[in-house]
């Protein structure tokens, strides 16, 4: 069992990512509300730079890089959103950096990590991608890992800080947050802020049918390579980490796996009844929800809205 990451650990990385990203607004969404008739708070991280919660997590592993590191140049695997934050935040810094993605990444963030200065190099699918980011760690990149990495898994956690925070200032706090899942580290993180904050908060993981690495492994007793079938790239982790299911075994109350077609109406009401645009990975706690209140009435909710880096045309793909 991996070391979990504390309270302390990620008050530390918001401290080290501090001026690098924005504090994003926790608000109420009464229009949500009225259509899953609860109240309904939303973390909105598809405001951050890049258009999602991506760069807290980059930001504060390129802080604690050597010098040799940084001159290595980094090297990311990404469906989507990882990817174009470590673009964006290397770009910025001056810092060489690949980023691989499958061919079905969304076109913006293939566009705009290209634009941001990074080698984008395309692969057949995401195991490829690791495949080849991995060839290209062992000839002397830096790695940075979306999830399996305890400065970013802490960093992310920032945003479940942030959220329990806002919730407290806000009034009654959330009986129920619930966080998207890829390889994890969101929901670990969040997880991690959420119940040293709100400890009678209960912490569920949504993921999709056909991209359910931690259902896999929460199955298995420890990660286990799953096979990829779903059109939603920037959820298609090929397996968890020990890191992650460690945090998730240990913290989450469970983990929701929804279709894909239910992830983007999802995406579609938040659309329609909150007034944001997010992408399916986001679009898919909204599905979540529903399967949450069937077990708890009476709960009051909080869904972490990821991101909003798909164009219409990648949300009618993914139905």
């Amino acid at each position: 069992m991996s070391d979990l990451v504390d309270l302390a650990a990620i008050e530390t990385a918001a401290e080290r990512i501090a001026g690098g990203v924005l504090r994003t607004p926790t608000v109420p969404s009464p229009g949500l509300g009225s259509l899953l008739g609860a109240p309904v708070l939303l973390k909105l991280e598809q405001l951050q730079r890049t258009g999602s919660f991506k760069p807290r997590g980059v930001l504060a592993k390129l802080a604690t890089l050597s010098e040799a590191e940084r001159a290595a140049g980094l090297v990311a695997v990404s469906g989507g959103n990882h990817g174009l934050a470590v673009a964006d935040v290397a770009g910025a810094a001056g810092v060489a950096a690949v980023v691989v993605m499958p061919e079905n990444a969304p076109a913006r963030s293939v566009a705009a990590a290209r634009a941001a200065g990074a080698d984008v190099r395309l692969t057949p699918d995401i195991p490829a991608a690791f495949a080849l980011a991995g060839e290209l760690q062992a000839a002397g990149a830096t790695l940075v890992h979306p999830f399996d990495d305890p400065v970013v898994l802490a960093a992310q956690g920032t945003v479940g800080l942030e959220l329990a925070q806002d919730a407290v200032t806000l009034g009654e706090p959330p009986t129920d947050v619930l966080v998207s899942i890829g390889g994890g580290a969101l929901l670990s993180g969040v997880a991690t802020a959420v119940r040293a904050l709100l400890p009678d908060t209960r912490v569920w993981g949504v993921e999709i049918v056909g991209a359910e690495a931690m259902s896999a492994a929460l199955a298995a007793g420890g990660p286990a390579p799953v096979p990829i079938t779903s059109a939603i790239t920037t959820l298609s982790a090929p397996s968890a980490s020990q890191l992650t299911y460690d945090h998730v075994r240990a913290l989450v109350h469970d983990v929701l796996v929804v279709p894909d077609a239910d992830a983007v109406r999802g995406s579609v009401e938040l659309a329609e009844y909150a007034g944001i645009w997010a992408e399916p990975a986001a679009g898919c706690l909204v599905a979540g929800a529903r399967r949450v209140l069937e077990r708890h009435p009476d709960a009051r909710l909080a869904l972490v809205i990821c991101g909003a880096n798909a164009d219409v045309a990648d949300v009618a793909g993914a139905r």
